[in-house]
């Protein structure tokens, strides 16, 4: 029988990762010297050296051993940081924030897998941790998917230690590695320190999940609104003008504290709203992932 999570990605393999595969790659690549498949040039055979790659054509017009050398690409681990916080449930049924983090960390993990790179994923709620171990293949995959799947029937309703979030992430990673965080970034605690700490040993990048509502006071009369992480309700009246600003200012003020300490710790972050094409925001978090670091 075929599984949610498999419909998921073959469809998601059709639309997206077709479209993706070998930029994400380009943007986190790590050349250095050794045995690998690009041919860089020819030296001098020394002692020690592997005497399987002696090119003997050069070796024998030289009367010297010559060496090919090659660049190779290092084996990159890849973390999966996956926010499975209450607040990730806000959106339009079957388009909400959970819907998009569960396309893009199976787009990533498969990505990445096919890259030959290990990918392993954190799943992080209050409360709650899983942990999903670094593997390469579809069927990995797929086990990131399974978890997702899980963790959507178990959320609770605390609001997120984003701190407690990351910390987590960093007691995890032992080696250094590439942490994409996956969040909307809505929760509590002195995430910034934490970011600092994480970044300071490993390369992360955070894409911040965003959904309409959570910018956009909706002009509905007198409604119910709700805190997306603790559940607390207030009835409130969408057309008050005051109330409008204030909420645009607050929004405004999240904004900024976000993007501030996301620039002291010396993270990109990248917007992916719930309602863009998901291969469109990849290829442009790609394409301003490789302008930053040229």
């Amino acid at each position: 029988m075929v599984t949610a999570p498999e419909k998921l990605l073959l469809r998601l393999e059709w639309k997206v990762v077709r479209r993706l595969d070998g930029r994400l790659q380009g943007a986190h690549r790590t050349a250095h010297r050794g045995s690998g498949i690009d041919f860089t040039g020819l030296r001098a055979y020394g002692e020690g050296d592997d005497a399987r790659h002696i090119d003997w054509n050069v070796t024998a017009r030289l009367d010297e051993p010559h060496l090919r050398v090659f660049t190779e690409d290092r084996e990159l681990t890849v973390w999966l940081v996956l926010d499975r916080s209450a607040s990730m449930a806000a959106g339009r049924a079957g388009r909400g924030k959970h819907d998009v983090l569960a396309e893009l960390a199976l787009v990533l993990a498969r990505l990445f897998g096919r890259g030959g790179n290990r990918v392993g994923a954190l799943l992080f709620d209050t409360g709650m941790l899983r942990v999903v171990p670094p593997g390469t293949s579809r069927r990995h995959a797929l086990r990131i998917g399974a978890e997702l799947e899980r963790t959507s029937e178990a959320r609770g309703g605390a609001t997120t230690d984003l701190a407690e979030m990351l910390d987590a992430a960093g007691r995890l990673a032992r080696r250094r590695a590439l942490i994409v965080v996956l969040s909307d970034f809505i929760g509590d605690g002195d995430w910034e320190r934490s970011l600092q700490r994480l970044a300071r040993r490993h390369e992360v990048v955070a894409l911040r999940i965003v959904d309409t509502a959570d910018d956009v006071l909706p002009e509905a009369g007198l409604i119910v609104v709700e805190d997306a992480e603790t559940g607390e309700q207030l009835v409130v009246d969408s057309a008050d003008p005051l109330l409008r600003v204030r909420f645009r200012e607050a929004v405004d003020a999240r904004d900024a504290r976000l993007a501030a300490g996301m620039r002291r710790a010396g993270v990109p972050v990248h917007r992916i709203d719930t309602d863009r094409d998901l291969a469109e925001a990849l290829v442009e978090v790609v394409a301003r992932t490789r302008g930053r670091s040229s």
